[in-house]
């Protein structure tokens, strides 16, 4: 999943050598992704009110299934 979302992300940004993920789990099972960008590119990943992110976080659950893998994504940077 870390492989598709860092793909999602060096699409839609200026910079996408800068983009990193770095991937963990939460005390509550989530699978956290925490992602670094290009100052610059911040503001791209997250979108107008949050809607980019919060759609790349739909399509990351979509992907998963029927697993019911739970992702959260942090934009750090």
């Amino acid at each position: 999943m870390r492989e598709v979302l860092e793909l999602i992300l060096k699409g839609i940004v200026r910079e996408p050598d800068q983009i990193t993920v770095s991937e963990a789990v939460d005390e509550n099972g989530n699978t956290v992704f925490e992602i670094g960008a290009a100052e610059e590119d911040v503001g791209q990943i997250i979108g107008k009110d949050g809607r980019t992110i919060k759609s790349i976080n739909v399509l990351l659950n979509a992907l998963a299934g029927s697993s019911k893998e739970s992702f959260i994504l942090k934009v750090v940077r």
